[in-house]
């Protein structure tokens, strides 16, 4: 059965609507994965372990940290920077606070600047990874360990990287379920 003019139109018109949603659909985690594997806008990769080859060259990694505008904690690197030997294993400390009465789940986001360095800072384990969940007046030490690939000093882009700023920012999250009940629980206990 063939279509007329206008429902040809209208099928052709649903089509596209569904492509683009598709496209729309696609396009984050499109983007995550590109990032990953690229660097681009600084996105740090991840290792399971840092490499064998470890280069006299000298890299000073700073530590910055903030918080979205509505996250209660107080959170902080524990030192503003370190020296590394590119391809050594660093770890460094963030500290955060819940000054609150009550527990907040936090998940922290991250970068590094230069951009160009981004694909090159590997991160072995990280409290970045996990959502994190502070207690009332409870404050914590969260490690994070890196290194600075070996194959930066091919890069002609990031070849000349001396600093490297490895940036998080702390956004709060809703609290796993078993958490929201222990809250509730709290509060009936406290009647």
């Amino acid at each position: 059965m063939a279509m007329s003019g206008p429902q040809k139109t209208v099928v052709q018109l649903v089509g596209v609507v569904v492509l683009m949603g598709g496209l729309a659909w696609a396009s984050v985690p499109f983007y995550n994965w590109f990032c990953r594997v690229t660097g681009f806008g600084g996105t740090t990769g991840v290792a399971e372990q840092a490499p064998d080859d470890v280069l006299d060259q000298i890299v000073t990694i700073r530590f910055d940290a903030s918080k979205a505008k509505d996250m209660p904690w107080e959170f902080k690197p524990v030192e503003r920077e370190m020296k590394v030997r590119i391809g050594e294993t660093g770890l460094a400390f963030y500290e955060a606070y819940n000054p609150t009465d009550k527990p907040i789940a936090g998940q922290a986001s991250y970068n590094v600047t230069p951009y160009s360095a981004g694909g090159y800072f590997q991160k072995i384990a990280c409290f970045c990874f996990d959502e994190q969940v502070l207690q009332p007046g409870e404050r914590v030490e969260m490690p994070v360990t890196f290194f600075v690939d070996p194959e930066i000093v091919e890069d002609p882009e990031a070849q000349y990287v001396h600093t490297i700023t490895l940036s998080y920012t702390f956004y709060e999250i809703d609290l796993p379920e078993g958490y929201a009940a222990l809250e509730v629980q709290a509060d009936t206990n406290t009647n």
